[in-house]
């Protein structure tokens, strides 16, 4: 722990660094992550079917992943802790954050600043005159015959 004396002669810097772990949590979770992957996947399989070697088993079964009992749901839970976590590191970034004392952003990952938008009213056009459209009267009905041909069309009476 440091003294007074020691505090007062710290930089700026070296006293707004946080602690280790707010730093570091991000990649200690995706190395634990890997190593639980590995361990149930890799290393107890092997060690399994060594133990079965070694007991002479009559009945061998197969290594049951533990991460993948009730669905699956570890795998479910650490994508979604590691995504959350990489998004919000990639917005800490964008925002110029500077964590444990990593480096600054890259200027590839600068904000552009967007130009002033200046509105322009919309353009305002008279309504065209519209003629008048004809009535078109209907065609008759065609009346198809029994054998595909057209019959003519019936005789209407007008009135007087």
């Amino acid at each position: 722990m440091a003294t007074q004396e020691e505090f007062n002669n710290m930089s700026d810097s070296e006293k707004k660094k946080e602690d280790w772990m707010n730093s570091k949590w991000r990649p200690m979770m995706g190395w634990l992550y890997m190593a639980v992957c590995a361990f149930d996947f890799v290393v107890f399989p092997i060690l399994w079917s060594i133990l079965h070697a070694v007991m002479h088993t009559t009945t061998i079964t197969q290594w049951q992943p533990l991460t993948l009992q009730g669905a699956g749901l570890f795998h479910i839970a650490m994508g979604a802790v590691l995504g959350i976590a990489a998004l919000g590191r990639t917005q800490e970034k964008l925002q110029g954050a500077n964590n444990g004392g990593a480096a600054p952003a890259p200027a590839s990952f600068s904000v552009p600043t967007p130009a002033p938008v200046v509105a322009t009213p919309a353009p305002v056009f008279a309504p065209k005159p519209v003629a008048p459209t004809p009535v078109a009267t209907p065609a008759p009905a065609v009346t198809m015959s029994s054998t595909g041909k057209a019959m003519p069309a019936p005789q209407v009476d007008e009135p007087l």
